[in-house]
């Protein structure tokens, strides 16, 4: 099969709920998986003159159709077979244009799969596709009950769980049990929907291309029983050389997605009274437009990696982009702001966490820097009230989907185990660059005070941190971070910037020259010979630099450039088979990391050097999970972490300045 191996392929990516991966090679060797690896079972079979063949799900009674490519786009992923005289083409879309919040919020993921003959004669084709109930449980031993629904110009059948715990759960390895899964085709002549026992289901397209007509009544029940669930059929009737398509959509209303300090909160798209109804008939209305808009954007932004990296940091960064933004929600606050909340992936599942939302901005501030914005508020607006008493920014909101105050270390309770160098740098950081990219204060302003205090930390504690948790924190606690040293300089060089650009000339002064003084100190307390300290107390150890890539994006000069050029030339001998690793006390390596770093190269060769193993790695790792940010770069194995949104860091290279 000729094309780029992912390590798992994402086939439905809307919000941490309705995340639906291939964690295989094909689409016929293993099941469909929730992004947590549990199972979100899509099948997909074809009757090509009279004869059944899979072409989705895994291995069962019917013959597969041989897989002949996939390959990862930006917004789509498709998927290229060909058996029983026809070629059949099926392509995942998740229409997640940045640009059109309305359409990025729509949880509805378009999969069409087009058939036509390879052999010189016309064949009669009928198309199948069943997803599971599991979707919408939690566990397959939870009740749901089936409906059947019928739009001006959709046949829909869904399910929903009969408990309905709205909000109810939150943690890390979750999915979720309220709200509605739909399946929805268009009422033509040959089209089917139905739901029930899937084996019932089958059956009856294998007989004669059809689901059944009949609806089960036998609800009320779990979803073991039958493993029951939706499915629909198209005949396509004969089919010549000219391609014929079966469109289908899925979708997931959440209701409610999060609730923020006590305020359950609708998803975005819910907002103004839009009914599943509405979402739907506008998907469906819309598929062709959409298509076309996502081509176009494809081609666009693939060309803008390919110029930025090369071809290969171009699959890398189409993988990650679906991923980064399904590891978030977006919702409409009471008074119309707007806010989006990360959900840390198979870390520890917190909501909103700023060291989270730090190596993933660039792909907000590339693609929609309001998006980043949405981000930073919630944090701010909870530093700024009563709840958060301490000088230092939070951490987080909560778990998710509850952000309801930070739970991570001492939460609002203590000191302990929390990032103050790490989240006040972070968040100046942050602030600045949306102020930069979007050409306003106004966020800045609206938070001055809070910022100022932030900034009067990083005065005090910055330079030489204690011992103190960094975003890296599964390393553990360390004393004199380097790497951390210069987080804190960046954000008050950022800080600098801010209040430069509302006019506080003293502060402006004040903040500068301090950023300035403790530059100069960080290299005499760091160098090393012929790089920098890990710590300023360890000589002879080493680690990424990324936090001084701010420096040049934002052009805050503090640093001269040949400090960057000499840690960039003692990286390139270290690289190792599939990437730099963290620092000389693991051989393990974050992927967000090693594309900042690479970025400080001031030369292609040094850029590739630093990207090509990384991209090795995505096609050869044995972890077949949606791409994780954590592994070993001697075997490509991974440590932990997986689908998380700070593979939105990847995009970096496409800022080039702010």
């Amino acid at each position: 099969m000729d094309s780029f191996r992912a390590p798992a392929f994402p086939l439905i990516t809307h919000t941490p709920y309705f995340s639906i991966w291939s964690f295989d090679d094909d689409l016929v060797t293993g099941c469909t998986r929730h992004w947590t690896g549990r199972r979100h079972t899509i099948r997909g079979y074809v009757r090509v003159d009279g004869k059944t063949y899979r072409y989705m799900g895994e291995k069962d009674e019917f013959e597969a159709l041989k897989a002949v490519s996939s390959s990862v786009r930006t917004l789509s992923t498709e998927y290229v077979m060909q058996g029983a005289g026809i070629e059949l083409d099926v392509t995942f879309t998740s229409p997640l244009l940045p640009d059109d919040l309305e359409l990025m919020s729509r949880p509805a993921t378009y999969i069409d799969v087009s058939v036509k003959s390879v052999d010189g004669g016309s064949h009669s084709v009928d198309v199948y596709l069943e997803i599971s109930n599991e979707v919408a449980v939690e566990s397959a031993n939870q009740n749901v009950y089936s409906s059947r629904h019928r739009l001006a110009a959709l046949d829909v059948v869904s399910t929903r769980s009969v408990e309905q715990p709205v909000l109810a759960r939150s943690g890390d390895d979750l999915r979720i049990d309220w709200g509605t899964l739909f399946l929805a085709v268009e009422p033509e002549n040959g089209t089917a929907t139905s739901y029930g026992d899937t084996t019932t289901l089958r059956s009856s397209f294998t007989i004669d291309g059809s689901v059944p007509t009949t609806d089960e009544l036998s609800f009320p029940r779990s979803v073991r029983e039958g493993w029951n669930g939706l499915a629909a059929s198209h005949r396509l009737a004969e089919v010549g050389d000219k391609a014929v398509v079966a469109k289908f959509i899925l979708a997931y209303d959440e209701e409610l997605a999060v609730e923020y300090f006590g305020r359950p909160l609708p998803p975005y798209w819910r907002r103004n009274s839009v009914t599943p109804g509405d979402m739907l008939s506008a998907a469906a209305r819309e598929h062709e437009e959409v298509l076309a808009k996502v081509s176009a954007f494809e081609a666009e932004t693939t060309a803008r990696l390919t110029k930025a990296g090369g071809e290969g940091f171009a699959q890398l960064c189409n993988l990650a982009y679906r991923q980064c933004i399904a590891a978030h929600t977006f919702v409409e606050d009471i008074d119309g702001t707007l806010l989006m909340f990360s959900k840390e992936n198979f870390s520890n599942g917190c909501i909103c966490t700023v060291d989270v939302t730090y190596p993933g901005s660039p792909f907000f501030l590339v693609f929609n820097p309001e998006l980043l914005k949405a981000q930073i508020e919630p944090i701010m607006a909870y530093a700024a009230s009563s709840r958060w008493k301490f000088p230092f920014a939070p951490h987080d909101l909560g778990t998710y989907p509850l952000a309801n105050g930070q739970v991570y270390g001492g939460g609002e309770r203590n000191e302990d185990d929390q990032m103050p160098v790490e989240e006040c740098g972070n968040m100046l950081v942050l602030v600045a660059a949306y102020c930069r990219k979007a050409g306003s204060t106004a966020l800045a302003s609206k938070y001055i005070d809070v910022l100022i205090e932030w900034a009067n930390y990083l005065l005090e504690a910055g330079l030489d941190p204690e011992n103190q948790l960094c975003t890296d924190d599964f390393a553990g606690h360390m004393a004199h971070n380097a790497n951390l040293s210069l987080k804190a300089i960046m954000g008050l060089g950022s800080f600098a910037w801010i209040c430069s650009e509302l006019g506080l000339t003293e502060k402006q002064a004040q903040y500068r020259t301090a950023a300035e003084e403790m530059a100069s100190k960080w290299v005499s307390m760091a160098e090393d010979g012929d790089h920098y300290k890990l710590a300023f107390d360890k000589s002879g150890t080493w680690s990424q630099k990324y936090n001084i890539v701010w420096d040049k994006l934002m052009g805050l000069n503090l640093f001269d450039p040949s400090l960057v050029a000499k840690e960039v030339a003692s990286y390139i001998p270290r690289i190792q088979k599939y990437g730099l690793a963290l620092d000389n006390r693991s051989e393990y390596t974050k992927l967000d990391w090693c594309v900042w770093t690479a970025t400080l190269a001031t030369n292609r060769q040094d850029f590739t050097a630093m990207v090509e193993p990384l991209v090795k790695w995505a096609h050869e790792t044995p972890s077949r999970v949606p791409l994780t940010d954590w592994y070993w770069v001697t075997d490509g194995k991974q440590v932990g972490f997986q689908a998380r949104s700070v593979v939105g860091g990847l995009f970096l290279p496409l800022l080039e300045s702010l």
